[in-house]
């Protein structure tokens, strides 16, 4: 007898193993329909895989979240057999389910072009409609091996002997062609939606090293429904249009150039945008009642092998060692490293003279400058880079006080997203990963702590198993943007291992030697990303209080050129961030130059300002303008354009 629980917390009893598809027969025919795979105790399995013995079990349908991945995986299959019969001799290696889509790689002399494109996926349709049946096989290591050299598949061959001997080898047919997966993969090919399309084409490695042959590798997006692709390629026209690469040079906020990679040349533009952020964090973080601080980039090796980031990290960082030729024989063990994080040179300040239970909490912001190697292929604009800043804090507390400290903090971020233009978003929860620094005790101390903080703040919190940094447990705040994309920034960590490792302590009420809790957090994670996400967020178009040049006073004759200065220093007296454009040009194209730049406001005067002391307001994006009295406008721009603390 088989007992399957299922979702709703009924049972069904069956005499013998029953599979999937039997299964949701039973449950009803509409459901035996929109069947694609069997959930058993939490594992996605095929539909024509047995139960076998009791166990909790759901059907997965197209409605499901996680059944994108399965959809996105079929796809991959579908793009490799529709290649291959188009394109005859084409070898075929991997093909995953990725983020949004999927991806085959595949070894052909020839190029592929995104000409190419519409009739690969005419002939995937073609594929779907013949309904192939999706069939699990296990072949024997020898057989399989045989068959791809007989059938000119190299790269499968050899991959073949990379597998662990004790695994048995499964194989999914459709139709006449086949490919080695662990699945698992819909019943039949006719069950996998044609919201599908093919996007790019790119070269790489086989198996991702530059000693081995190129191969080329055909990217696609799926989806569950048409209406769903729709949305989905309407967010890339959208997320191109917002590049922030792209708005950057528009904008004149930043450049980046090859003998900096990964390193970011901020424009008077763009610096400004950073100074005015950075100037809204100071302000937030003194009123929280945070100290800052300031740590050096250079530090010993010892420091981080004493931390534990040197056996984590060391391969990221930049490494120098002294330039003196004496210097060095004297002590060949002197090596630095720029900093990649600034956890350790925090735990230095606090054990600087004796501290007391009486100055915790102590909250130590520093706006510290960091240096991680990142490939060169990784780095993206001024979303992934070498050199950052973030805007990081360390609260050294009591156990007693990771609470409060916990509550306090997500409160501060909430705000802070807010203000920012960034109301929604969702929290992960990442436990102890499997390499990790501190013994299963201190890490069930973190986590309980780190929960319990958690729910005191109202945290709704989704599982992000494993994924703790080395030394605690850690909360993800993961921001939505105005297309829907989602963002990583914030972080919250319980560590109560960094302190033990560097020896810090404090002075408790007994009079003993106790360790503080260390409870790593950042809000923006890195200003160079963070400015990254608000430029695509606002499509350029910043807050009048963020805009790097928040007003443009622009005149139609040259007469009314003194009148234009006159405006400008009316507003610099007010503290907004103007510019005069007296340019012997039609006031049209100068309205639309400054349009493209993102200038909020525009004061456009003539002869008939001038003599009347009136300016009219322009605003970015409106056709309708407004005539007001100068000193009346320089108030009313003045409050608009007040950061959220003024």
């Amino acid at each position: 007898m088989v007992n399957v629980t299922l979702p709703d917390g009924s049972v069904r009893s069956f005499e013998k193993p029953v599979s999937g598809a039997e299964l949701a027969a039973s449950i009803g025919p509409g459901l035996a329909k929109a069947a694609l795979a069997v959930r058993v105790d939490g594992k996605m399995k095929d539909l024509a895989a047995r139960i076998d013995r009791d166990a909790k079990v759901s059907i997965v349908t197209a409605k499901d979240a996680d059944a994108l991945e399965l959809i996105r995986h079929d796809a991959a299959h579908v793009l490799a057999q529709a290649v291959q019969e188009l394109f005859p001799g084409t070898q075929i290696t991997f093909g995953p389910a990725i983020e949004n889509g999927f991806y085959y790689d595949f070894a052909r002399k020839e190029p592929f072009t995104p000409e190419d494109f519409a009739k690969i996926e005419q002939r995937m349709r073609e594929i779907v409609d013949r309904n192939l049946p999706i069939e699990c096989e296990v072949w024997d290591r020898d057989k399989i091996k045989a068959w791809f050299k007989q059938h000119g598949e190299s790269f499968k061959a050899e991959w073949v002997d990379e597998l662990p001997k004790d695994e048995a080898i499964t194989v999914y047919r459709q139709g006449e062609w086949m490919d080695m997966c662990t699945g698992p993969h819909l019943p039949s090919t006719g069950k996998l939606p044609k919201a599908f399309k093919l996007t790019k084409v790119s070269g790489t490695y086989w198996r991702g090293n530059p000693q081995n042959p190129v191969l080329q590798r055909i990217y696609g997006t799926a989806w569950a429904s048409e209406k769903d692709l729709k949305d989905y390629l309407h967010r890339l026209e959208e997320a191109e249009k917002r590049d922030h690469r792209k708005l950057g040079r528009e904008m004149d906020l930043f450049h980046l150039q090859e003998e900096a990679i990964g390193s970011v040349f901020w424009h008077p533009n763009g610096w400004t945008l950073w100074r005015t952020i950075e100037r809204y964090m100071r302000a937030r973080l003194e009123a929280a009642g945070y100290v800052e601080v300031k740590t050096p980039q250079l530090v010993d090796r010892k420091l981080w092998e004493e931390s534990g980031h040197w056996e984590k990290f060391k391969e990221g960082m930049y490494l120098a060692v002294p330039r003196d030729e004496k210097a060095a024989a004297e002590d060949v063990a002197r090596v630095y490293a720029i900093k990649p994080m600034n956890c350790p040179g925090a735990v230095q300040i606090f054990k600087q003279g004796l501290k007391s239970y009486r100055d915790l909490p102590l909250r130590m912001a520093e706006f510290g400058s960091c240096h991680r190697y990142e490939p060169s292929g990784a780095v993206h604009g001024i979303m992934r880079v070498r050199a950052f800043t973030q805007d990081d804090a360390h609260i050294f507390c009591t156990e007693d006080q990771i609470e409060a400290e916990s509550v306090a903090f997500c409160d501060l971020l909430r705000t802070i997203y807010k203000d920012l233009g960034f109301p929604d978003f969702f929290v992960k929860y990442s436990d102890r990963p499997p390499v990790r620094a501190g013994s299963d005790d201190i890490w069930d101390k973190a986590e309980q702590a780190l929960r319990s903080a958690s729910k005191a703040a109202g945290l709704d919190l989704q599982l992000n198993p494993g994924e703790g940094a080395f030394y605690g447990p850690k909360l993800e705040f993961v921001l939505r943007d105005a297309i829907g994309r989602d963002w990583q920034c914030g972080t919250l960590q319980v560590d109560f291992v960094l302190p033990e490792r560097l020896d810090a302590s404090y002075i408790g009420e007994d009079g003993q030697r106790h360790r503080p809790v260390m409870l790593h957090r950042a809000i923006l994670g890195s200003f160079e990303r963070f400015i990254g996400i608000m430029i695509e967020h606002y499509a350029g178009k910043f807050p009048l209080w963020l805009a790097p040049v928040q007003a443009v006073v622009a005149t139609i004759v040259s007469d009314a050129d003194a009148y234009a200065r006159e405006v400008a220093a009316a507003l610099g007296g007010a503290r907004m961030r103007a510019e005069l454009d007296l340019r012997n040009e039609k006031i049209n194209l100068k309205i639309r130059e400054h349009s493209l730049a993102k200038v909020p406001i525009l004061l456009i005067l003539g002869r008939k300002e001038a003599e009347e002391r009136k300016v009219t307001i322009r605003r970015l994006g409106e056709e309708r303008q407004e005539s007001l009295a100068l000193e009346e406008a320089v108030a009313k721009l003045k409050g608009l354009a007040a950061p959220p603390l003024a």
